[in-house]
């Protein structure tokens, strides 16, 4: 089963296949705004949903936080913008 943990000290969420880690997308604080640096998921599990569910993550903890979002990331900038747009519809 796969699950997705949020671990702030480590400015990151993981996703696990039951314990073995198998994605994780990083962010970097700077001061209100977390900017997402890497988002990556094992080949094996590519295809699943799993990057989107990493990056959604992040986003939820972020507004938790009261912190502003930014992507350096290609692909959370692209799950940024289409959450957005969904948000402002």
């Amino acid at each position: 089963m796969i699950h997705i943990n949020f671990i702030k000290k480590q400015n990151r969420a993981v996703a696990y296949d039951n314990e073995i880690e198998i994605g994780e997308c990083e962010f970097k604080e700077l001061g209100d705004t977390w900017n997402i640096v890497h988002t990556l998921v094992h080949s094996k599990y590519q295809g699943q949903g799993i990057a989107k569910s990493l990056v959604k993550c992040v986003i939820q903890n972020s507004e938790k936080c009261n912190k502003n979002l930014i992507a350096e990331c290609s692909y959370a900038k692209k799950v940024l913008e289409t959450n957005n747009n969904i948000s402002e519809s």
